[in-house]
């Protein structure tokens, strides 16, 4: 029988302020099976959850996050940041995955030295990688798992089944797991094609129940969405309708 996707919890879960703790509570306190945030590095190497570079300062001003020092983000900047490790911590005791969509990769080296010396490589994996990134991802950290993010410019520039084709081959040729693709992108050619290649398809980031069915229906291996009781809600329906397995 068909399994359910993974439910995974898009930062900013069930309306909480994106990056935060509140929103990472209530992903755990729902029973999302992974949890997904934005990974930045400081100057100084310190891992913090932020989706852009760009900070706000006291006084109206700006500047970067990759310029700054973890003691100076914390002193200069108007919102505090938490940093990744306290989050691992509690992913960690929950027993469920983290998904480091990395916005850099600047982040590669310490997020893997972190997860290392946490006993977390098997608990993690990296999204948000381009293929250079995913490249760059399989050369220096081979053992971490990690999704290719489609090139969703391809599906613009050329035929659907010429950019299906290249995120394929470019998922296997970078060493990633599974494709990281917006679900609209979603098509029945394109789950034969990475179920041929043997690349799992994690979806995102969808909000109305109805996509969250239909995509459940296609057969993908997660769907991440910030609405996550609502996708729990179409998951007890499946089961109970169809009798499926959960994971």
């Amino acid at each position: 029988m068909k399994q359910f996707p993974f439910v995974t919890a898009h930062t900013g879960c069930m309306g909480h302020p994106d990056h935060s703790l509140a929103s990472l509570r209530a992903a755990l306190t729902l029973g999302a099976d992974v949890y997904e945030d934005d990974i930045r590095v400081t100057r100084d190497g310190g891992l913090v959850l932020a989706h852009d570079d760009e900070v706000s300062l006291a006084g109206g001003l700006s500047g970067r996050l990759s310029d700054m020092t973890v003691a100076e983000l914390d002193e200069l900047t108007v919102e505090a940041r938490l940093p990744l490790e306290s989050v691992l911590w509690r992913i960690k005791e929950a027993g469920i995955t983290m998904n480091l969509d990395i916005k850099s990769a600047a982040c590669l080296e310490p997020t893997t030295a972190l997860l290392t010396r946490m006993e977390m490589t098997d608990q993690a994996f990296f999204s948000g990688c381009e293929y250079q990134v995913a490249l760059e991802a399989d050369r220096s950290a081979p053992h971490i798992r990690k999704l290719l993010n489609v090139n969703v410019d391809s599906f613009l520039t050329s035929s659907y089944a010429e950019a299906v084709a290249r995120a394929c081959e470019e998922g296997r040729a970078a060493g990633c797991f599974g494709l990281n693709v917006p679900y609209q992108l979603i098509r029945p050619e394109f789950m034969d094609a990475a179920k041929r290649a043997g690349l799992a398809i994690y979806v995102w980031t969808v909000s109305e129940p109805a996509d969250m069915q239909r995509m459940a229906d296609m057969g993908v291996d997660s769907i991440t969405t910030r609405d996550v009781a609502a996708l729990l809600a179409v998951k007890a329906e499946a089961i109970n309708g169809e009798g499926e397995n959960v994971r």
